[in-house]
């Protein structure tokens, strides 16, 4: 029995000498001096040594208890002294250590940059709501009763006479409802439309809108108006050109092209091998959209352009899927 207590006190303190953390302290504490300890079982075995060698044996498990005990006390203390020791070593005067923050959405960072421009050109903001009405998306804007927008495999229908709006144009009428002329503003706003996800198309996007109504206004201001601006969003040196097109609330129409930056006008994948690349649609206010919101066409005259912010962002920085806008992809939002 006392070899046993010697071997155990040996393999208490080997133990003992390699903890370095409180945990490792809890388990040597449970080997040893738990109900089930080692400490505990030579206690059982006490009877079954001689009635004459009990006192003396039972003294030393005694003291090989307080042996342990006493060193898992000072253990404790060392190292709850070297871990206060380590926290004292840290220099609170310094700065803390900078948090990654986020960027702008590339969206967002195109709209503003948009807006810039057109804030320097005399242009305000409006906005207005997603959810619209018949009247405000389509009656009013001059779309015919049969026009294939109306139908429910382009449009997202809330209820029969409600929609999620196709475009921002239904908040021209509101603001020309609610202001007299002149009125210069850019609209810019999320739109919806039942489309086909894919890499150039989604059911979710943005566009910015302009209106420029007062008298006199002609459509060399509005070409004057759009070229000043893709050449300070574009550079100087872009080329561009008009084509005309319908719109059912413009009157004439024109879409704006210009040359393609990535393949300097040679032709690539991007501009479908034309040189050219789509960036708007604009025209003159039809005279019909005036009668809506009680403005005299005979004296006022106005153009409107728009343009979808998702295909300039993804003609700025590169992007060929316009569906990594919308997934918030951490590695694709940090590339901006």
């Amino acid at each position: 029995m006392r070899e046993t207590i010697k071997t155990l006190l040996e393999e208490f303190r080997r133990e003992i000498a390699s903890a370095i953390t409180s945990s490792d302290l809890e388990h040597i504490r449970i080997k040893y001096l738990a109900r089930k300890g080692q400490i505990a079982m030579l206690y059982e075995s006490l009877r079954d040594v001689p009635a004459s060698e009990k006192p003396s044996v039972g003294k030393e498990i005694n003291q090989l208890r307080d042996s342990v005990q006493s060193e898992l006390d000072a253990k404790r203390e060392e190292i709850e002294s070297t871990r206060v020791q380590s926290v004292s070593k840290i220099d609170l005067s310094l700065p803390g250590r900078p948090k990654p923050i986020g960027t702008k959405h590339p969206i967002t960072q195109t709209i503003d940059a948009i807006k810039l421009i057109f804030a320097r050109m005399g242009f305000s903001v409006a906005d207005g709501p997603e959810i619209e009405s018949d009247y405000y998306n389509f009656e009013a804007l001059n779309f015919p009763a049969d026009h294939p927008a109306r139908d429910m495999q382009d449009t997202f229908f809330v209820e029969k006479d409600v929609v999620l709006r196709t475009h921002t144009s239904p908040v021209q009428i509101r603001v020309m409802e609610n202001q007299q002329p002149p009125v210069r503003v850019i609209i810019p706003g999320r739109v919806y439309r039942n489309e086909a996800v894919s890499t150039r198309s989604h059911v979710l996007f943005h566009q910015i809108e302009g209106l420029y109504v007062d008298k006199g206004v002609t459509f060399s201001e509005l070409k004057g108006t759009l070229v000043s601006f893709v050449k300070q969003f574009y550079g100087s040196d872009v080329k561009y050109k008009f084509r005309p097109t319908f719109f059912p609330f413009t009157e004439p129409s024109a879409d704006m092209y210009i040359s393609c930056f990535i393949c300097s006008g040679k032709g690539c994948r991007v501009c479908k091998f034309g040189g050219w690349l789509e960036i708007l649609g604009s025209g003159m206010v039809h005279p019909n959209v005036y009668n809506f919101v009680g403005y005299d066409p005979e004296v006022y005259s106005g153009y409107a352009f728009g343009m979808g912010i998702e295909r300039i962002a993804m003609l700025r920085y590169g992007i060929d899927d316009i569906r990594l806008f919308f997934e918030n992809d951490v590695r694709f939002l940090r590339m901006f």
